[in-house]
């Protein structure tokens, strides 16, 4: 049985319909990822299953239940945790102040704790007492990590975090990247850089105009049915 699946999910934003019969699943410590170009729907998937979107109860599935019309609170309650796109640090609080913010709402004892935090990132230790948005950009990204993992989740989110990062900052935030999957979280990213995205995942999801166009194992994907999955068979 899949930890997390979505059935046959729709989304809207008022009458825009912007998710249409979306099938995915992930399994218990699978990393899983979905790729796809500007406005295929991949971070309105993200919000769906995060609870920021409400949805039909059964098109999402946590542990065999159904879960889709949860708020994020409770989503967040049961294990599943977010680091959300534009990573969204609070500014008026420091580095160490936002990583405790992952506790409230799941503060339970787990693999994940501030000196766990630290050990994987040591920079954000040198930097806890300086505000969180004054750091770079890929510092504030591994604080958004961190806050997610605080909350130790079954499942973490990852949308998005390459995005506008210099490529040496990127290799260090996926280097993490073992070490969260040994603390026995599954994770879903969703990435716009497909080399990396197949280096990490188990399974790849490619999305356009909302729905899933290609899914398979990266070993059994080549790039041209990636392509076409991306762009469209015509492209």
């Amino acid at each position: 049985m899949a930890l997390l699946e979505t059935r046959s999910l729709t989304a809207f934003y008022g009458d825009f319909q912007a998710l249409f019969g979306v099938d995915m699943a992930l399994a218990e410590g699978q990393t899983v990822a979905i790729i796809g170009a500007n406005g295929a729907g991949k971070t309105t998937l993200m919000r769906s299953i995060a609870g920021v979107l409400k949805n039909a109860a059964d098109q999402i599935r946590f542990d065999g239940r159904p879960v889709g019309d949860l708020a994020a609170p409770d989503v967040l309650a049961l294990g599943v945790a977010m680091v959300p796109e534009g990573r969204k640090l609070f500014p008026s609080l420091s580095v160490e102040e936002n990583l405790l913010i992952g506790r409230y709402g799941r503060a339970i004892d787990g693999f994940w704790s501030l000196d766990a935090i630290y050990e994987m990132f040591p920079i954000l230790k040198e930097r806890r007492h300086n505000p969180g948005t004054a750091l770079s950009g890929g510092q504030q990204q591994m604080v958004a990590i961190g806050r997610a993992l605080m909350s130790n989740p079954r499942v973490l989110l990852c949308d998005e975090l390459s995005l506008g990062l210099a490529p040496v900052v990127i290799k260090d935030i996926y280097a993490a990247f073992p070490k969260i999957r040994g603390s026995g979280a599954s994770i879903v990213i969703v990435e716009q850089d497909i080399g990396q995205a197949l280096k990490v995942a188990d399974h790849v999801y490619c999305m356009m105009e909302g729905r899933i166009t290609l899914s398979g194992k990266p070993s059994d994907i080549s790039r041209d049915q990636i392509h076409a999955a991306y762009f469209g068979a015509h492209a």
